[in-house]
Order: C-alpha cells, then structure tokens, then sequence
C-alpha cells in the first residue's frame, strides 16, 4: 500500500498541477502505448477481478439463503441475482445520484461492520503468540511450507498478490478523474497527500491488521486445514466466527455475510462503471449512448465465476491479483515518465533530493511487482493454469 501511495500521490500531483485530462497527458506526453495500454489495462482488470467477486458473492448469498430455509438454493441463481442488482445499479449511477449515494453509504456501513466484527473477534480470543505478531511487524519472507494434503503454500506468491491487490490498476484509472470531479486544483495538492495517508493507508492498514489478527488466532485454531493451501469456503469462515465465544450465530452469519456481500456488490459495481468509463475516455463512448453500456456491461462476463468455482476459493484471489498485477507495471512506468516531463509538468516538475526520491519510490514500485510478478509466473503459472483447466472441466459434476 505504501508503494501504491508514493504512485497515486503521483498521479494526483500531475493531474491537480495541470488540470489536463489524465488519459491525453499519457498519451501526449509519455506516448499511446502507455496511455491505451493503461486504459485497456484497467477494462480487462475490470473483468478479470469479477470473476472471483461473483463466486464470493453467490456463496454468501447461498449462506444467508438457508438461514431462512432455502437448503437448496442453487449458485447460479445467486450469481444471477447479483449480476442482476449491479447492473441495476450502475445503469442508474447517472440517471439517480441521490439513491445510488444512498446505496453507496448503505454499502459503506455494512463493509465497516464486518471490520467491527472483527475487532470484536480479537479483542473477544485475545492474541495467543503476541510475541509472533510483533515479530511480524518486521517485513520479511517465511520459508515455503507444504503440508500432508495441501498445496505448497508460497509466502511470495501470497505477498506478490498482496502487492498487486493493494492498488488496482482500475483504481489508478479511476483515481485522477475522481479527483477533478471533486473540483480539486491545484490549492488541494497537499490535502490530496494528506488524505492519500489519512484517508486510504491508516484505515487500510488498521482493518487488514484486524483480519489478519482475527485469522491467525481464531481461524487457524479452529479449522487447521484451511490454512493447509485447501479451498476456503467464506460460509465455513462465517460459521466458525458464529460460535458462541466469538460472535454468535446472529452476528456471525447475518452481519459478517452481508457484509461480505457488501464489499462484492460494491466491488462489482465499480468495477463496471470503471470499464464504461475507460471506454468513454479512451474510445469516446458517450455515457448514455448504447456503446456505453456495452463498455459498462463488459465486466458481466465475470458471472461465471458463480457456476466454475462454486466453493469460492481464496486461493482464487491470488492467481487473479497476479494476473490483474501484470498490467499495472506499464501504468507504472508511464507514470514516471510524466513525472519526470517538464513538457507536461514546467515549474511544477517535482527537483532536487525529494523530486529524486519521489521518483526512485515510483521505480522501486515498479521494479518490486516486476520481479515478484515474474517469479511468481515461472514459478505457479502452469500449476494455476492448470486448476483452471480442472474447474472448467468439472465444472458440470460439481454439486450446486
């Protein structure tokens, strides 16, 4: 997250000093390649991630779905129904502003409520090894572990994916053009720092450290196995935090589903209006305009991640950040490029020792996803890419 601060920092500084359309900055100053490929970087990301977003969502939406007596509510279903309500709702993104802001807020709560649940959890079992989290604090690399049963867990695989999920390429797309909607110039440049830190990398950090917390001493103690690189069912995971000594049933199931569902839906959502909106900007697709909602729609495809990976696996996620981290490298280094152009930036080109490190930060970002993404492909590429083959082709025999 650190890394991706130093790049969005960046890129708010460019976009604030100059006031110039992000995606015509790349392109005149740093070059089409760069300024299309990051674009097109941010649709397919878009469509990538939702994939794994629609096999979350339709597996909670199945737990809740038997609290109230469908046993057997089939995923596909579920998948259907929020295929459904996010396109519903980024259709209307334009059309209503006052009741998606509603829903937006509604979301907002329901995801800070599954953070609350957690807290809850750690200061409910307490940390058993408090020496251990200390010493985790300090970054380092565990050695490779493979467990009877299990795949090999890859620690640099996990912290690659780790790295690529922190800041999506579509949330670089996105992030300059919500600041110009915002209204903000140049007079915002330091609030823009300020709430990059404040407002993304404080509260980032304190809800991971509460899951993280919350997994090592609640869900490895409880249900060893799936820390044994098996699948991790999220409805499992939403049982063992219902028992009594931690949430109970009703918190347990009811609030930390939907709050699951919350962060999917909302993920869904934005990861549309993310692809409409970069169809808008780099093909001129006008909003409103049939070509609009074929690029908002594009992501939908994602659906299928309901019916391929009906047990949502966790590990899903990470062969999905490597895959989604392999495009933001080139966002990257365009990136730098205008850091460094006094064509585009004059006066406001970022000089001496700091504009130096500033730079070096943006390279360091670049050249870490670089390798760790590159060791991470030679190294699981063909075993992911053979699980992917196994769920397609055991896809009709798995149970719904």
């Amino acid at each position: 997250m650190i890394l991706g601060v130093i790049v969005l920092s960046a890129v708010a500084h460019q976009t604030l000093s100059t006031d110039a359309d992000p995606i015509c900055a790349m392109k005149k100053h740093a070059g089409g390649f760069f300024a299309y490929g990051w674009g097109i970087a941010a649709i397919l990301s878009s469509i990538i991630w939702q994939f794994a977003q629609y096999a979350l969502a339709a597996s909670m939406l199945v737990l809740l779905a038997r609290q109230v007596g469908w046993a057997d509510a089939p995923r596909w279903v579920m998948g259907l129904v929020a295929l459904v309500w996010c396109v519903v709702v980024a259709l209307l993104y334009d059309r209503s502003p006052r009741l998606v802001r509603v829903y937006e807020n509604l979301l907002k709560a329901m995801v800070w409520l599954i953070i609350l649940c957690f807290a809850v959890v750690v200061a409910k079992t307490g940390i058993p090894e408090p020496a251990k989290l200390l010493a985790g604090l300090v970054p380092h690399i565990p050695a490779e572990r493979v467990i009877e049963g299990g795949d090999p867990i890859r620690p640099i695989t996990v912290i690659v994916s780790g790295l690529a999920a922190a800041v999506g390429v579509n949330m670089l797309f996105v992030y300059p053009y919500t600041l110009r909607r915002r209204g903000w110039r140049r007079d915002h440049r330091t609030l823009a720092r300020y709430d990059l830190i404040f407002g993304m990398f404080v509260p980032y950090a304190i809800a991971a450290s509460l899951i993280l917390i919350a997994a090592a001493s609640v869900l490895h103690f409880a249900s060893p196995e799936l820390f044994a690189g098996k699948k991790i069912s999220p409805d499992a995971i939403a049982q063992i935090l219902a028992a009594p000594d931690r949430l109970g049933p009703g918190v347990g199931v009811w609030v930390f589903g939907l709050g699951i569902i919350a962060m999917a839906l909302s993920s869904i959502t934005m990861q549309m209006l993310c692809s409409g909106f970069a169809c808008e900007t780099m093909f001129g697709w006008k909003r409103g305009t049939p070509l609009h909602v074929v690029g908002t729609l594009l992501p939908a495809i994602g659906v299928l991640g309901a019916v391929y990976w009906s047990e949502m696996a966790m590990w899903i996620a990470v062969p999905t950040n490597v895959v989604c981290g392999l495009l933001m490298p080139l966002a990257y280094v365009g990136f730098i490029v205008l850091q460094r152009s006094r064509a585009y930036l004059g006066e406001d080109r970022p000089g001496g020792l700091g504009g130096v490190a500033w730079v070096a930060g943006m390279i360091v970002a670049t050249l870490v996803l670089l390798g760790g993404l590159g060791t991470v492909i030679v190294k699981d590429g063909p075993g992911y890419l053979q699980r992917a083959l196994d769920a397609l082709g055991s896809s009709s025999e798995v149970s719904p």
